[in-house]
This record gives structure tokens, C-alpha cells and sequence, in this order.
């Protein structure tokens, strides 16, 4: 190879080195962030408390729940003592509310009330665990046990916090929960009056009167139980009645096996005389 060649090539290599030097400082100077673009990441958040609940909350307001708990989460467990994990809790526990996943809602808001019960946001929590319930509440012709929960948290933070604004709330949502457990007392009272089981409907109809009162159903169910009454009054009279002509049956038939009249109780009969004694013997003649 002739010298000339030799050192147009040392040459070349030299600033292919210089260039690729300065591509690296380049992206040093930069940051990370041109590197992520130009590989289409996202640009990288600086790696503080803040910073990551940063990211979790806008994750949390562009609706990507999922990306969001997770990063709360790196937040909780990387920084436990940090007071901004403290928000991070409730932020994993808000993204699972959003996003409908209520039983793991439920569990994160319990959690953050157990185990901060001093913290001003326990109201809150308090308030949307109600809400976790009422969410999943069915309608009148089923099953009420999220009704009856809900019932209880909200009942539970108005007694607690009386004077904040989640009992405030609390209390609306509270009507309607009521409201809801009502018709269905009331749905089922209807359905056993329909299948003349007027016992059971009238406890049902009576516990409306007095543990519902007041929420729209007080003159319907003042009716049903006056009614319901009647027709409870009506079959005791007709088994009354029943067991009187069975009775008498009774009697007439004991009546014609004894020959047309009924047979005296024992204690009604005559005692009867002794026999009358024969004739007197005549005397014997004297010898």
C-alpha cells in the first residue's frame, strides 16, 4: 500500500473517532431525554419522590390508571418515609376507583384508614369507601349487601367527622342508600302479601314504618298494613269458622251411631236403682 493510502485511511479513522466522541458528549450535555426521542421513549423524569407522584398524577388525569398504580406504588415502597407517600397511597387507591376495580379500591382506601387514623384526608378515605359500596349496589329484586355497607360507612363518617364536608355528602348519598333498602323491604313485603302470606308481609311492612320512615313510602305502606291486617283478621275468622262446622260433624256423626240421640257423658247420667225386690214369701202354716 503506498504511504499516501496508509495515511488517508489513519486520517478517516480519526475523524470518524472525533465524531462519534462528539455524538456522546452531545447526548451527555443533553440528557437522556434526546437518546429517549430518538428511540420514541419517553423522556425520563427525574428520579426524586416528587418527581415519580409527578408522573403518577398525570398518568392518573390522561386516564392510564394502570401505568399510574404502578408508578404510586414505586413512590410507596421507595420511599416510605417520604410525606409524599403518604398521597401516593391514596393515589393508587383513587386510580383503582376510577378505573371500577372497587373491591381493590375498597382495600387500599381501608388500608390508608388503618393504618393513618390521625391523617387529615381519613375523611376522604372514609367517604370513598362508602362510595365503593354504592357503586356495586343492585337494584330492588336483589341481594343488598353492598347497600347495607354502604349504609354503614357513610353512617360511620358522619358520627366520626360530623362537621367536614365528606359527611356533608356523605349524607345525600345516605338518603338514597335508604331509600334503596326501603323498596326493597317494601318488594318483598308486596311479594309475600301477593302469596297471601300475610304474617311474613306484615313484618315486613312494619319494619318499613318503623326503620324507614319518612323517605316517600309512608302512606303506601301504612295501607298495605292496614290491609294486610284485614286479611289476616278474615282467616282467622274463616279457620274459626272451619273448625266450628268440623265440629259439628263431628257430633252429628258420634250422634247416629248411638240410634238417634247422642249418648250422655257420664257424668250426665242418672245413676240408675237398685231392682226391685220379688215378692214376699208366704208364712209357712204352724205344725
Amino acid at each position: 500500500m503506498k504511504p499516501e493510502s496508509i495515511g488517508n485511511a489513519m486520517k478517516n479513522r480519526h475523524r470518524l473517532l472525533a465524531a462519534a466522541m462528539l455524538l456522546v458528549l452531545v447526548a451527555t450535555m443533553g440528557g437522556c431525554a434526546w437518546w429517549d426521542k430518538m428511540w420514541g421513549r419517553e423522556p425520563r423524569v427525574r428520579q426524586t419522590p416528587e418527581g415519580l407522584y409527578q408522573r403518577g398524577f398525570e398518568q392518573y388525569k390522561q386516564g392510564d390508571y394502570k401505568k399510574a398504580i404502578e408508578t404510586f406504588t414505586r413512590v410507596r415502597d421507595e420511599y416510605p418515609l417520604n410525606p409524599i407517600a403518604l398521597m401516593a397511597e391514596l393515589g393508587i387507591a383513587d386510580s383503582y376507583f376510577e378505573n371500577e376495580q372497587y373491591i381493590d379500591a375498597e382495600v387500599a382506601y381501608s388500608s390508608f384508614v388503618e393504618l393513618h387514623p390521625t391523617n387529615p384526608n381519613v375523611p376522604y378515605a372514609m367517604f370513598q369507601l362508602g362510595m365503593c359500596h354504592y357503586h356495586q349496589m343492585q337494584t330492588i329484586d336483589r341481594d343488598q349487601t353492598e347497600t347495607q355497607k354502604a349504609r354503614k360507612e357513610f353512617e360511620r363518617l358522619i358520627s366520626r367527622y360530623p362537621q367536614s364536608r365528606f359527611a356533608i355528602m356523605a349524607e345525600k348519598n345516605l338518603q338514597e342508600v335508604k331509600q334503596r333498602l326501603a323498596e326493597h323491604e317494601f318488594y318483598i313485603g308486596e311479594f309475600y302479601y301477593r302469596t297471601k302470606k300475610y304474617e311474613a308481609a306484615l313484618k315486613r311492612f312494619e319494619a318499613i314504618q318503623r326503620d324507614y320512615a319518612n323517605l316517600g313510602l309512608d302512606y303506601k305502606t301504612a295501607r298495605f298494613v292496614e290491609e294486610t291486617k284485614l286479611r289476616i283478621r278474615e282467616a282467622a275468622d274463616r279457620k274459626a269458622k272451619e273448625t266450628q262446622k268440623a265440629e259439628e260433624a263431628r257430633k252429628a256423626k258420634d250422634a247416629g251411631k248411638s240410634g238417634g240421640k247422642p249418648p250422655a257423658p257420664d257424668a250426665e247420667r242418672a245413676p240408675q236403682a237398685p231392682p226391685a225386690p220379688g215378692p214376699l214369701a208366704p208364712p209357712e202354716p204352724r205344725k
